[in-house]
Order: structure tokens, then sequence, then C-alpha cells
């Protein structure tokens, strides 16, 4: 069965065609990066409107290189939520709009729920129950994935989360929006200069909290008398070490309170160097299985969407082609 996804819950134009029976036949995928980055963020208005540009003509040039006519979809999932309510909504008109024209199944998908199951898109896939460690955007979460649709959170932000630290901090030494590549990259030529705190790396729970951390960067760049690269870069690594030893230490807490062996690590900051090799290191040692989508399936796209609607195909759904997109919409709601 062929299942067209799509994905428009930010700044990222995403479409993939899964087949149920072979896995993922193509996708692609427009980033609006250049658009926001002359004004420091995401400007919503100006997302909702770039994907109206492009999600037409990317789902033609997919069925194009899948040598797919639009007649041979049978099913169309799309991200309802959470995210941006413009950009959700030109994803969600058009995928209900195909699926009524053509006659078949629409499937709202969790956009959350779709990074969990972006390892599911490799050919070493985990088999549920798991603990996922997921950092996407404003989201740094740790949840214990019993089945498909079947989620417990049992760490959450507090505040500022993963990916906003990594952005934020990187505008702090320069690198420009988004930072977060960036400043990962820069960490690399680093070294261990500075020690910067690890926000909850000793309590009890397994929330997250980086405000902190973001605010003790900004009195050490103010500090600075001449900010020079090589200082940078030895900032960019201190903050990296910080994070991934928190993003790490919680994670094997978490394996250890729920009892599990298995671990997914997903979202924009699961594609972060430092943080596999950490994860891999300690299951070697604590003796757990990690898993890990592939770096183009890290960032939000349509073949995890796609991947989400075949899986939920048989699962109970909506009857009809009405919608409602949902900005908010938690995990444990699904």
């Amino acid at each position: 069965m062929l299942i067209l996804g799509i994905e428009t819950s930010c700044d990222e134009t995403g479409v993939a065609i899964y087949d149920s029976k072979k896995g993922l036949l193509g996708h692609k995928l427009y980033s609006q990066v250049k658009l926001h980055t002359k004004y420091g963020g995401v400007v919503p208005e100006l997302a909702s409107r770039d994907h109206i540009n492009y999600i037409i003509p990317l789902i033609h040039d997919l069925l194009k290189d899948c040598k797919t006519n639009i007649q041979e979809i049978e099913a169309v999932a799309y991200t309802a939520g959470p995210g941006l309510s413009g950009a959700l909504l030109v994803g969600s008109s058009v995928a209900e709009s195909l699926a009524c024209s053509l006659g078949i199944k629409s499937i709202p998908i969790h956009h959350l729920e779709g990074h969990l199951l972006a390892p599911m898109l490799e050919e070493n896939k985990p088999e549920f129950p798991f603990i996922a460690l997921l950092v996407s955007g404003g989201h740094s979460q740790l949840i214990h994935v019993k089945k498909l649709g079947e989620y417990k959170i049992i760490g959450d932000t507090l505040d500022d989360a993963a990916g906003e630290a990594f952005d934020k901090t990187a505008q702090l030494i320069g690198l420009g929006y988004p930072g977060g590549a960036a400043l990962s990259k820069l960490a690399e030529k680093g070294t261990k200069r500075y020690n910067l705190p690890r926000p909850l790396l000793h309590s009890n729970g397994l929330d997250f909290s980086f405000s902190g951390l973001k605010t003790a960067v900004l009195y050490l760049v103010k500090k600075q008398k001449n900010l020079t690269e090589k200082i940078k870069a030895d900032i960019a690594y201190a903050f990296e070490q910080s994070i991934t030893d928190v993003l790490v230490k919680k994670t094997i807490q978490a394996l250890k309170q729920e009892g599990l062996k298995r671990v997914i690590i997903s979202g924009g900051v699961g594609a972060n160097t430092t943080l596999r090799k950490k994860i891999i290191a300690e299951s070697k040692e604590n003796k757990f299985d990690c898993y890990f989508p592939d770096l183009s399936f890290c960032t939000d796209n349509g073949a995890m969407i796609a991947l989400a609607g075949s899986l939920r195909l048989n699962m109970p759904n909506k009857e009809n082609y009405s919608f409602s997109v949902k900005p908010r919409w938690k995990l444990t709601e699904i």
C-alpha cells in the first residue's frame, strides 16, 4: 500500500511516499532557512506562504522521481500538530483535499510521533517497548514508548529545550540563526578551557532545564575582552559537553527506572555527533541497545510522517475529510 506523507509543521516542507511492504520509496524536502535567517528566527506568516509555494511542486516532483501516478496513492498522512497554525493548515488542507478527491483514507499524524518512529525507517529497527529521547525544536522529552500510540512522558522540558539552547547559544557567540549545527561544528575545534553548569544533572527527576546554561554562556561571553574564534570554539565545546552530559545521564536514568534495554534518540539534536558517541559508549558499558534515524531524518521530514501513516493504517481513524489543526497537541492526547 502506498502512503503519501506531508509535513509542514514549521519551516520545512517535506513529502514522501512509503510502501507498506517495500519501505520508503522516496522523499523531498524544502528548507526555509535562508528565508528566516535575516529575521533571526521563524516568521510564521512567511513560513505559511512558502509552504503554499512549494508543497504542490514537491509532490509533483516526488511522484515523478518514484515513477508513480497520483491515482496509485492509497492513503495520505499529514502532520496535524503541534506546530505553527498557518503552516499546519497548508499541509492539512492539501492532504485532506487530495484524499477526498481520490476517495482514499486521510491520516492526521502527531509531529512528535513521527520523530519517535523515525528510527524505524532504518534497516535495523527497534522493537517496542523502548525509551525515546526526543530532542526536537522546543521539545526535550524522555518517553516510555510501550507500543504504537501508547506513550508515557517521564521527563519533560521545564524551560528552554536542548534545540532552543543550541540556537540561542549560537547567536550569543555570533553564529547566526539557526546555529545549532554550526555550533556543533565549531565545538570540534574547541578545547577544555571553560566549565559550564550541567542543569539538574544530579536531581532525582528526569526533567530538563537549559535556560540557566544559556544564561551562563551569556555571562561567559560578556567576560571576554576579545571574542576570538578560538574562544568561541572553546565556549561551543564547553556548552556541547554540558548539554550532552545531561541528556545522556537522564537517558540512562530513564532506562534503569523503567527497566528497559532499548533507547532511540530522535529529533534535530539527535544528529549531534557528540551525543551519539556518548550514548553508544554508554550502551556498551551498560548493555542496552540504541537506535538513531539517518541524519536526513532527524530534522522535520515527510518520510517519518508517511511511515507513521503506514503504521496507523489499521487503527481507528476519522470517517470523513473534515479536519482541524492542533498547534499545542500533547503527545499523550493522541
